[in-house]
């Protein structure tokens, strides 16, 4: 493949409610939409996920937007891709910015599909045809998560995880396990105690959870190795993954029982893949997470949650979930639980392009120069 022009699009789009944790309220998700192009004018789209501000991790959509403009582009240019998965180490020189690198990368696993008709669950083994959906509450207090929760349950989805932190912990979890009493249950603490928390949250024991999910430092392994000892729960890491080597030490360490995998965070989709064979290979449960992405996003995540070793649900919620009307279509559903895979070149979905041009909100072009 030679990219000949890569568009980049900053957009900007409201909730329809508010996401809360302890670390930040999201009410407007902004983004970047990468398009690239080669030299035949077929195009392939990523999507970059950080966010506006550097709560979840280093990454802003500023931050992406110079790494992209400044470096990763020009790089593109400067080589003839043969195969996606030979991108990731083409980037390797940038340290760093993975959610960069994996909006550029995806995008051409987006346009190598289309240029061979194939999709990326295809090209990349996945198994499933259909994939089991899960929901995220990010309530503020228990009424409302409890209200949250009654209406994933009536629309079938498989499993919920709740945001947490202290103060909000286990009467709020007691109330939900009681109003609940047999759904999937996991808790998500977003890096909100320390080991002197013990106490609290070997007391999440009680509720039979699924897992809790990074409860220690967002860059911490050892901790949570120490931690896992001490309750019987599972740990599940998230924001301490960010490479194949930090899966490697967590797996040696015995710092969790279950990964979860995204996309953006680990650097791209190659790099995703390499983490879920190592984590099939040592028997570590893995799920695919959510970022409050648009539907280029998820639709790369329902692909990587169609291989063998995603075995449970993972954050990938119906389009109307969060938004009133997607970028990309027909929009993502949710039927009795399930989401079908896209089995369509590429991606699998079509860009809805009057909608991406009225949520659009800066876009610039950069040409390949003639050499």
């Amino acid at each position: 493949m030679e990219i000949e022009k890569v568009i980049l699009r900053v957009i900007e789009m409201p909730l329809k409610k508010p996401f809360t944790t302890h670390l930040t309220t999201v009410t407007t998700r902004e983004s970047i939409i990468v398009e690239v192009v080669d030299k035949d004018g077929l195009s392939g789209f990523g999507e970059v996920v950080a966010f506006s501000s550097p709560w979840y991790t280093e990454e802003t959509v500023q931050t992406t937007y110079h790494i992209l403009q400044d470096f990763l582009i020009p790089i593109l240019f400067r080589t003839k891709i043969e195969q996606p998965q030979n991108v990731s180490q083409l980037f390797a020189k940038i340290k760093g910015n993975h959610m960069a690198k994996a909006g550029l990368e995806t995008a051409i696993w987006d346009l190598y599909g289309k240029r061979n008709n194939r999709s990326i669950a295809e090209m990349i083994g996945g198994e499933r045809k259909q994939v089991a959906a899960g929901a995220v509450v990010a309530a503020k207090n228990k009424i409302e998560a409890i209200e949250q929760i009654g209406k994933f349950h009536v629309l079938g989805y498989q499993r919920i995880k709740i945001k947490i932190q202290p103060g909000l912990d286990y009467s709020y979890i007691k109330e939900i396990r009681h109003q609940f009493p047999d759904l999937p249950l996991m808790v998500d603490a977003n890096s909100a105690y320390s080991l002197d928390d013990v106490k609290k949250l070997q007391a999440l024991d009680e509720f039979q959870l699924m897992m809790i999910e990074q409860p220690l430092g967002d860059d911490d392994l050892v901790e949570h190795a120490i931690l896992q000892k001490q309750i019987q729960t599972p740990i599940c890491l998230d924001e301490s993954i960010v490479s194949f080597h930090d899966a490697k030490s967590a797996i040696q360490l015995g710092s969790c029982q279950v990964m979860n995998v995204k996309i953006g965070r680990v650097g791209g989709l190659q790099n995703a893949l390499d983490i879920h064979h190592l984590c099939r290979k040592n028997q570590i449960q893995l799920w695919c997470g959510g970022m409050i992405e648009f539907g280029i996003s998820k639709a790369f995540n329902l692909a990587l949650a169609s291989l063998p070793g995603f075995t449970l649900p993972g954050d990938i919620p119906a389009s109307t979930n969060y938004w009133e009307e997607d970028i990309t279509e027909p929009e993502i559903e949710v039927k009795n639980g399930w989401i079908s895979v896209p089995d369509k070149a590429g991606i699998g979905f079509s860009i809805n392009q009057k909608r991406l041009h009225a949520v659009t909100v800066h876009r610039e072009i950069y040409q390949k120069r003639a050499v």
